[in-house]
């Protein structure tokens, strides 16, 4: 088992996830310019604002996600040439804090705040908020399906460094 091309596979799949993000954030601020030129109802016009807003989010997301793990990928060969026993562990750490974050975050809170929206929804009759509270709950659900591919890959990743440490084949 090569923990350097697992390490490496992981991070060119993230990247590519990365990719579903901005597509994501396009088509969102595609929805944004459609309801600013077509929109002819209240509703239809309170969209384009949350629309923009969402798809902007989900574009630094992808961005920021893709850059990161592009330059990851560069820096894992450097590193596990430097001290293999050291990458493995470093790497370790950070997908065990990168699990945790997405028990917090993922798992907990975005449901919490989709429930949030789901109910203001049915209390709410203002154009805006409604759009708004449509928007948010449209966008988290985008990051839920794409994080949630992204944690079943890193806990196969944290499997795989698991294994290594365990066998110290380093």
């Amino acid at each position: 088992m090569d923990i350097l091309r697992t390490a490496t596979d992981w991070a060119k799949a993230e990247v590519f996830s990365t990719a579903f993000f901005i597509m994501a954030a396009i088509m969102f601020l595609l929805a944004s310019i459609g309801f600013w030129q077509l929109g002819k109802t209240e509703i239809a016009k309170a969209y384009i604002i949350p629309t923009l807003v969402a798809g902007i989010l989900l574009l630094t997301i992808g961005l920021g996600l893709f850059f990161t793990n592009k330059l990851r990928i560069d820096q894992f060969e450097k590193a596990y040439n430097e001290n293999a026993l050291a990458f493995v562990n470093s790497e370790q750490e950070r997908v065990d804090r990168t699990l945790n974050e997405y028990q917090t975050t993922v798992f907990k809170a975005i449901p919490m705040i989709i429930a949030s929206c789901a109910s203001i929804l049915i209390f709410v009759e203002i154009p805006i908020w409604r759009a708004s509270m449509i928007t948010t709950i449209s966008m988290l659900a985008v990051i839920l399906l794409i994080d949630g591919t992204a944690h079943a890959r890193i806990q196969d990743y944290n499997h795989q460094l698991l294994l290594m440490q365990s066998s110290s084949k380093l």
